[in-house]
């Protein structure tokens, strides 16, 4: 095989751009250490589909994003009769607190002129009885004082009615690499790359554990937490780096069916995010607050995936305060995953000084409802490159399929500044 575009990594990003390189008539190869389509990192991700970001350009992409979401039968093209996974508009609320979040947030979102509604606390506790009013900012840990004493009220919160989540995430990168398969992308699963040839300052192939040699004159990585590993095989440096980070999210059970009709709730002033999970409870996770020990990893593969009791508790204990008629949960469920964190907590969709050589990594727990829109935006990118766009000097700007809007692909580079802005991410 000659000439080929290699994708490295099978999640829903690895598997959207596939589809999307493969509709363009790329001869696309994807290949991944895993068994199937999703079954890495995907698979634990708590799916959630929003666009409440602090950036006009992160905006646009999650808005443009979830139009691939609500049309998906449409998008994936696949025979009557397969099996989908589900978008569930449940909306979101993202609440109005001392973190400080909906005012950056709201500046984004009027510039980009999208749908939001602003609620007063009074609204609030009105539409959703189950929730209180408190304001708990900033996050602190129980066995701090300030966890156990009454806060302020709400300003109020930012709804987004058209937000929601997808039921199962790993079935949606298999419907992605399977409308891909179709196209005659080619998959090469339980394969792992162990090393990156160039030459004259460009991508010529991929070697592959066993031996086989993949010819290619781009290569994507989509490795999710191992994108830092593909990294050093292509033997390029970045200003803005990648890392492995242990996240775990607990599962609520919903005897009564009152919780899991809740909205998607952003709560950054407790430090925890919640959504429902279709009539059966509700999925809880945190938002890395700076109270909270984050488990980072120098290895993926040495991610421990037992569920950790102690943060359990802490995430039902805050889950507690903002819901305090459920009580305080104590069935130990959930699951554990990775997220492929950014010094940002933003993605670095971009080229790198290696010609052919694209990345759509660092996607901090927070892509998984973009990655559609990814391949999208990376495949105009691959094109506008081969085609002698300057992307380093002049950063591409992709107008949006469903909506037109602008997406400034600078704001996604390697090469950007990184501030001291907010980390951590709802779901």
């Amino acid at each position: 095989m000659s000439d080929a575009t290699v994708i490295v990594g099978a999640g829903v990003v690895g598997a959207g751009i596939a589809l999307e390189l493969t509709r363009r008539g790329h001869d696309v190869v994807v290949v991944d250490k895993g068994p199937a389509a999703g079954h890495g990192s995907t698979a634990a991700s708590s799916a959630i589909v929003r666009y409440t970001y602090t950036t006009t350009a992160g905006s646009a992409l999650a808005y443009e994003g979830l139009q691939y979401w609500r049309r998906w039968h449409d998008h994936v093209g696949l025979p009557p009769g397969t099996p989908l996974t589900r978008f569930v508009e449940c909306g979101m609320l993202l609440l109005d607190d001392g973190s400080g979040v909906v005012p950056a947030v709201r500046p984004a979102l009027d510039e980009v002129d999208l749908p939001y509604e602003w609620w007063d606390a009074d609204d609030l506790v009105e539409r959703y009885p189950l929730l209180t009013a408190d304001d708990h900012h900033p996050p602190t840990q129980p066995s701090d004082d300030r966890f156990w004493q009454a806060g302020g009220r709400l300003a109020g919160a930012l709804w987004t009615g058209e937000a929601g989540y997808v039921t199962d995430p790993q079935l949606a990168a298999q419907n992605l690499a399977d409308a891909a398969a179709a196209g005659g992308a080619v998959f090469r699963f339980r394969s792992e790359i162990t090393a990156i040839r160039s030459a004259h300052g460009r991508i010529r192939a991929v070697e592959l554990a066993g031996g086989d040699t993949i010819p290619c004159s781009v290569l994507v990585n989509a490795a999710g937490p191992y994108s830092a590993r593909v990294e050093r095989l292509a033997g390029v440096e970045r200003g803005v780096r990648t890392r492995p980070l242990r996240q775990q999210v607990a599962y609520v059970r919903d005897g009564d069916h009152r919780l899991s009709a809740l909205p998607i709730v952003g709560d950054l002033g407790s430090g925890f995010y919640l959504r429902p999970e279709l009539g059966s409870g509700i999925l809880v996770g945190g938002t890395e607050p700076e109270c909270d020990e984050l488990v980072w990893l120098d290895d993926p593969d040495d991610l421990d995936d037992d569920l950790d009791r102690e943060e359990f508790q802490l995430q039902m204990l805050r889950f507690a305060r903002r819901v305090p008629d459920a009580g305080v949960p104590h069935e130990l469920r959930g699951v554990v995953g990775l997220y492929d964190v950014s010094d940002d907590w933003k993605p670095i969709i971009d080229r790198s000084d290696l010609d052919g050589y694209f990345t759509a990594i660092g996607t901090s727990g927070n892509q998984f409802k973009n990655a559609t829109i990814l391949g999208f935006c990376l495949a105009e990118l691959i094109e506008a490159v081969a085609d002698g766009h300057d992307h380093d000097r002049e950063p591409l700007v992709v107008t949006g399929p469903h909506h037109g809007l602008a997406i400034d692909l600078g704001a996604f580079s390697r090469r950007r500044a990184v501030g001291a802005g907010t980390h951590g991410v709802i779901g």
